[in-house]
């Protein structure tokens, strides 16, 4: 078993509490490969903000637990390189299906998983969920849990439906209690993937204010890409301390790939491109 201390992570705990009493939110940025967790990293420590690693199960099944541990403790190292003295990282799992994958992760370093049981009926949802806290504060690793469902754009494998089904405020109060989690994901409109041009999410921010005024634990935000910035930043100012984006960085990513090779076809050709 591998402490994430060992390889210079942080929980979340004192992270949101800082971004609680801040009024700010931590950006939780998935990754699926080492140029995107270099871009995120030097980001991180040119804003000064601490920062989240996000993997979901499908890249961490292709990038190999092994090589995600030393991705994650070379991202502390290439912060510390930047001119970053005491790197805030999380490694964080989204979107954890079952007990043993969160297990898992635990063992090999995560700081903190989530367990996703949105979809099964409440009393199993909430017996997998204890389950995953109770190992997890063994390790003094953070765990999130959402109720209700985040839904998708249809352009999405990261789960959700194709409609919101949003939280209910005296539920994820029940929830929390009966679970002991450290962070809840709630559903207020949000939807995962890139919003197509006639898709317009609408966010419930009184929804959110309800939940809020209601549970004492730090509130994420999940579908997090192509919403405006000015409903991100309600959200924040209504207890939202962590937002998930995955696909905005994706697009990023692969527009100037493609831009990059279309100019300099030559790249594809020689041994030596990555000098270049």
């Amino acid at each position: 078993m591998v402490n994430y201390k060992d390889l210079g992570l942080v929980n979340t705990r004192d992270m949101f509490a800082k971004a609680i009493k801040g009024g700010y939110a931590i950006p939780a940025f998935n990754f699926n490969n080492m140029e995107q967790m270099q871009a995120i990293i030097k980001a991180a420590v040119e804003t000064k903000s601490p920062v989240i690693l996000q993997v979901s199960k499908g890249a961490r099944q292709y990038a190999n637990a092994t090589l995600l541990r030393y991705m994650a403790q070379g991202a502390v190292e290439y912060a510390k390189e930047l001119g970053c003295a005491k790197p805030e990282i999380v490694l964080h799992l989204d979107h954890g299906d079952t007990f043993e994958t969160c297990k898992s992760c635990i063992d090999s370093g995560f700081s903190s998983v989530m367990i996703d049981g949105s979809h099964l009926p409440y009393e199993e949802n909430v017996a997998v969920t204890k389950k995953v806290v109770e190992t997890a504060h063994i390790a003094n690793v953070s765990v999130e849990s959402e109720l209700g469902t985040i839904g998708t754009t249809g352009n999405s494998i990261e789960g959700g439906t194709e409609g919101v089904i949003y939280t209910v405020p005296e539920e994820a109060k029940q929830f929390i209690e009966d679970t002991g989690i450290d962070t809840f994901a709630c559903a207020i409109g949000t939807a995962h993937g890139i919003y197509p041009k006639d898709m317009k999410p609408k966010l419930r921010i009184d929804i959110l204010k309800d939940i809020t005024d209601q549970v004492s634990v730090p509130l994420v935000l999940h579908g997090g890409s192509s919403n405006k910035d000015e409903e991100i930043a309600e959200a924040v100012k209504n207890g939202i301390c962590k937002i998930n984006i995955s696909s905005d960085i994706k697009v990023a990513f692969y527009e100037q790939a493609r831009k990059t090779l279309n100019e300099n076809p030559c790249l594809l050709y020689t041994s030596d491109a990555a000098d270049d």
